[in-house]
């Protein structure tokens, strides 16, 4: 039924100034609609909602994840911007060099946003 679908990450926020410099300025992601409940951000063909909440940063989960073909890169790109990665060493059957996880073929990073939530990037899924 949803399997052909566009899917958008919903990621909650205390404080949408810092929201707003977080993911349009550091991540580099382009608002496309901002409305009262919060604002649309356009990722390659899919979409970030960020919106205002009191319960945001309590989830301990990953929120989003975004697919790059160069993680180092990425790592790269966005340590010169501030972030600073999270390290998860005793995830199972995974080899911790620097910043990036890697499991196989995949490499993943993760990191926090403003309010702690937790955010991904992979070089492939699936």
């Amino acid at each position: 039924m949803l399997g052909d679908k566009d899917v958008c990450a919903t990621i909650a926020v205390k404080d949408m100034e810092a929201a707003k410099k977080f993911y349009g300025e550091t991540l580099g992601l382009e608002a496309s609609m901002e409305t009262p409940a919060g604002i649309f951000y356009k990722s390659g063909n899919s979409g970030v909602f960020v919106y205002p909440s009191n319960v945001a940063g309590t989830n301990q989960a990953t929120y989003a994840a975004w697919t790059v073909e160069d993680v180092e890169g990425a790592v790269e790109g966005l340590k010169a911007k501030g972030v600073s990665f999270e390290h998860y060493p005793d995830l199972p059957d995974v080899t911790v060099d620097g910043d990036i996880h890697t499991m196989g073929d995949m490499k993943a990073v993760w990191f926090k946003d403003p309010e702690g939530n937790i955010l991904n990037i992979v070089n492939k899924v699936g």
